[in-house]
């Protein structure tokens, strides 16, 4: 099963933004490609994650399908254009291969923010899906829960979890620090301003406006996100409901100025978050009684602070996951004995069975109950010693060979005819 594992993934590694928001699925769409998975070929064990950053389908499968799911995929998406598309895609035909992508995938490692915290949580959804459709078996189960144990340690033994290494999350750090339940302006939704939005989105307990020059944008972001809109010429109204304005503006000069606040007379306590480049909060702000200012510098260095943080914890990161795979392919390699591990009980439970029934007349209903106890401890004892070389043997490679052997000792393929 663990060979049979295998990928096709499209990431900011290979793909451009605009390639990427044309191949992601939501929910529904993903449920619907896996479905379509399932008519058309022999597989099990389907995960599909999609981000912003990846869209990727792992299965298990005795051939190499890859071409043809990732045919498939466009298909779903409209795309009829398969040569073009294709040297988008990374192709895994290697379990080993496969899982270790999805283990550093799952911790954050391939993130265009490293260690991003939000992607333990899409994959959990994404395993969700497949747990919907009953497209989950045991050994997807098994490898998604070591993951998610793995990544548990990742976060309680390693800095890789720690701060904000972005500015964007630093931004959404630092507003979170200021005042609990803000009302929180955002003025400009560039890819820095859609960022903070999306980040905001996860935290409960704060009121957040859009504001853009293109109202559109925020009504985008308002129909998904669930946040209220306002028009670009309400921008003091806003600001004199906020408590935080985060201004991600692109202008030649500054838009929110001393003379504006000026204006806002009587206005409550303000902070403003300036990510804008050249600045879009001048600094005279700052002397208006009431009114602080956090600028993109400022911002910049925690989230470099952060990173060098997580980048350093990188090498213990990869332990844990070198660790983990160990475990999970060896419980992999137990998973080709266990048929024969099973088999073996049942030929040799059926003999303890048919002895039974042979003393069942002769025996007091006390005396069958003891001696039920005492056969069947013997059996649990004799299969010991079978089970545990069947087992290391697995870690030496030589199942195959051992396999054999008790299947032509106890005659296990016949047994299982019987039965």
């Amino acid at each position: 099963m663990y060979n049979h594992f295998k990928l096709i993934s499209l990431s900011h590694h290979n793909a451009s933004l605009e390639i990427r928001e044309r191949l992601a699925l939501n929910e529904d769409s993903a449920k619907s490609l896996m479905l379509r998975l399932k008519d058309f070929f022999e597989i099990t064990d389907v995960l599909v994650v999609s981000t912003c950053n990846r869209t990727e389908v792992y299965y298990s499968a005795g051939s190499d399908l890859n071409d043809e799911i990732i045919k498939l995929l466009l298909l779903e998406k409209g795309i009829s254009s398969f040569e073009k598309y294709l040297p988008y895609f990374e192709k895994f035909d290697s379990g080993d291969l496969a899982a270790r992508h999805l283990f550093e995938v799952a911790t954050g490692l391939h993130s265009q923010v490293m260690g991003d915290m939000q992607i333990p949580n899409q994959i959990k959804h994404a395993y969700q899906w497949s747990a919907d459709l009953n497209m989950a078996g045991p050994f997807l189960h098994r490898l998604l829960h070591t993951i998610f144990f793995a990544n548990k340690r990742v976060a309680q033994e390693t800095f890789f979890r720690d701060g904000a290494a972005s500015v964007s999350y630093a931004a959404v750090e630092l507003l979170e620090s200021l005042m609990p339940h803000p009302k929180i302006l955002i003025a400009g939704l560039g890819e820095i301003g859609t960022d903070v939005v999306r980040n905001l989105s996860e935290r409960d307990g704060i009121e957040v406006t859009l504001l853009n020059r293109t109202r559109q944008k925020s009504e985008e972001l308002s129909t998904e996100l669930g946040f209220g809109v306002a028009d670009f010429a309400d921008l003091e109204q806003e600001i004199a409901k906020a408590d935080i304005i985060v201004s991600s503006i692109f202008m030649d000069k500054p838009l929110f100025t001393k003379e504006m606040m000026v204006r806002l007379r009587g206005m409550s306590f303000k902070y403003f978050i300036d990510l804008s480049v050249p600045r879009s909060v001048s600094p005279e702000v700052e002397e208006i009684p009431g009114v602080m200012l956090y600028t993109m510098d400022s911002i910049r260095s925690r989230a470099d602070q952060a990173l060098e943080k997580r980048m350093n914890a990188i090498p213990h990161v990869r332990e844990i996951i070198d660790e983990a795979l160990r475990e999970f392919n060896d419980w992999s390699k137990e998973m080709v004995v266990s048929p024969t591990i099973q088999k073996l009980k049942g030929a040799l439970e059926q003999i303890r069975k048919e002895e039974l029934m042979r003393f069942n007349k002769s025996l007091t209903e006390l005396e069958m109950e003891k001696v039920d106890r005492i056969t069947a401890s013997m059996m649990q004892k004799i299969l010991k010693l079978p089970v545990l070389q069947l087992k290391a043997a697995c870690k030496r490679g030589e199942a195959e060979t051992l396999i054999d052997v008790l299947n032509d000792l106890f005659n296990l393929e016949k047994e299982k005819e019987n039965h």
